[in-house]
């Protein structure tokens, strides 16, 4: 990595992805990149920003819990309203992880019949 700007494959190296995700980035123009014509190059000072503003910081569960606890009777909230925000709040936290289980299956549906012994006809 020699030089003020660094290529895609250097860029990749440098922030650990995949340069098929950089391209996707750039694409999509979520990353900070200078295009010559067909060429595209990145400032490692700009990667580093960019990975800055792409933190998350860790959310305590049993203090986001305790705060709606609060809240609700502060204002008097019913029994659906609260499992409403709770849900909600749930749902926010989870969202922002991975899970497997909403990815589609690599499987291939329907290339063959299982008959009584296990064979694919």
């Amino acid at each position: 990595m020699s030089g003020l700007y660094l290529s895609v494959t250097d860029a990749s190296d440098y922030l650990s992805v995949k340069k098929s995700f950089l391209y996707s980035l750039v694409e999509s123009r979520e990353i900070p990149h200078y295009r010559l014509g067909r060429l595209i190059r990145f400032k490692s000072i700009d990667l580093d920003k960019w990975m800055e503003g792409c933190r998350r910081e860790k959310i305590d569960i049993s203090v986001t819990a305790r705060e709606i606890l609060w809240k609700s009777g502060q204002n008097n909230l019913s029994s659906d309203d609260l499992r409403g925000i709770i849900k909600k709040s749930i749902a926010s936290v989870t969202a922002e992880s991975y899970n497997p289980s909403r990815v589609e299956p690599d499987r291939i549906k329907g290339l063959g019949k299982e008959v009584e012994h296990g064979t694919l006809s």
